[in-house]
């Protein structure tokens, strides 16, 4: 199981100072939390985009090269590109980019996103939401499989055998599909053989078992082998030296998130109840001290047949800085190795001419 983290890089009052930061200090503050991330051996460092005021992520390639250029081995990637407001070669050439940058750490996460700014800021109709990002997809996987092609469809403009250009050091470059519950959209990457990157930020995580393997099943029926059928899992979390410690830390800003959110979609107001419900063993919540963390990755790894990678969001809102990097270097030096380890040991071993 790889181990990650993503962010989307908020600028957020600190629900506790009520404080906010500049763009240009969080900037600073997020190249250093990837860094760390890098140094402590984690696997993974994702970028999302959002385009709203409290995100400086708008732009997630820019900064991915800017990581790229600060790191030697963490790979990246996005963490959702929203594809359907955006235009594929421009993605797959920003993308490409950023691999050349990293000699071949880039990936891309391509779904729908959570949030729909974007859709009127770019000129898009919300009534095309899922045909803009079906056919999108699909120019865009035709992109990685030839420099040049003739494509058409309904929602842009058509191409013509014209070159696209950069090409990646990575052939083919990863791309995977971000889901919610959408199960249209497991089957959908199932189908097309895409890894799949399912975000989980609420309720239990085995709830989402059936859909993960209509998923599998999906890709089965489709010809692809079990091992091309990765499944990744994007959740909330943090690592304190304490499970008290990691709740209080993220309390406050997780519910000032999703306090605002909840007000513009009639949501009703968190409770740290529910919240320390959902940090609770079979909660979506992964926030504990480095033991806790690692229990609830390797149950998770459980309940949904098998994960390939975890990339959990420690900074759902604004925390003080020196707060998330010490966590960071918790997932890296205390988590990660004990998630590993164990899971190493239940991984069959063949067996040596010896024994044979």
């Amino acid at each position: 199981m790889q181990i990650g983290i993503d962010t989307f890089v908020e600028t957020t009052p600190d629900a506790k100072t009520g404080i906010t930061i500049t763009p240009s200090e969080r900037v600073r503050d997020v190249l250093e939390e990837a860094e760390l991330a890098d140094q402590v051996g984690l696997d993974l460092f994702a970028i999302g985009e959002h385009h709203r005021e409290e995100y400086v992520a708008s732009a997630p390639a820019v900064l991915l090269a800017a990581v790229a250029a600060k790191t030697k081995r963490i790979r990246l990637a996005s963490s959702v590109t929203v594809l359907s407001s955006d235009d594929p070669v421009r993605v797959f050439q920003q993308f490409a980019t950023v691999d050349l940058i990293s000699q071949g750490r880039a990936e891309i996460v391509v779904g729908r996103g959570s949030f729909t700014e974007s859709y009127p800021l770019f000129g898009y109709d919300l009534n095309d939401y899922d045909a803009l990002f079906a056919e999108k997809l699909d120019l865009l996987l035709k992109l990685r499989e030839s420099t040049a092609i003739t494509w058409q469809g309904k929602l842009r403009a058509p191409l013509t055998g014209e070159g696209v250009y950069p090409r990646p050091l990575q052939n083919p470059l990863p791309i995977w599909l971000g889901v919610g519950g959408t199960p249209k959209s497991f089957v959908r990457a199932g189908s097309l053989g895409l890894p799949l990157m399912v975000a989980i930020i609420g309720g239990e995580p085995h709830r989402f078992r059936p859909l993960v393997e209509s998923y599998r099943e999906a890709g089965r029926r489709a010809g692809f082998a079990p091992e091309q059928l990765r499944v990744g899992m994007h959740a909330h979390g943090f690592v304190g030296d304490t499970t008290q410690q990691a709740a209080d830390d993220l309390y406050p800003a997780h519910a000032y998130t999703f306090n605002r959110i909840g007000r513009e979609r009639g949501w009703p107001p968190t409770s740290r109840a529910q919240f320390d419900a959902t940090r609770g063993r079979t909660g979506a919540l992964i926030v504990g001290d480095p033991e806790t963390v690692a229990e609830k990755l390797l149950y998770t790894n459980e309940v949904l047949g098998g994960l390939a990678r975890v990339t959990i969001q420690l900074t759902a809102g604004t925390l003080p800085h020196r707060t998330v990097m010490h966590a960071i270097e918790l997932l890296g030096t205390r988590v990660a190795p004990v998630v590993r380890k164990r899971l190493a040991e239940q991984t069959p071993q063949p067996l040596s001419v010896a024994t044979a």
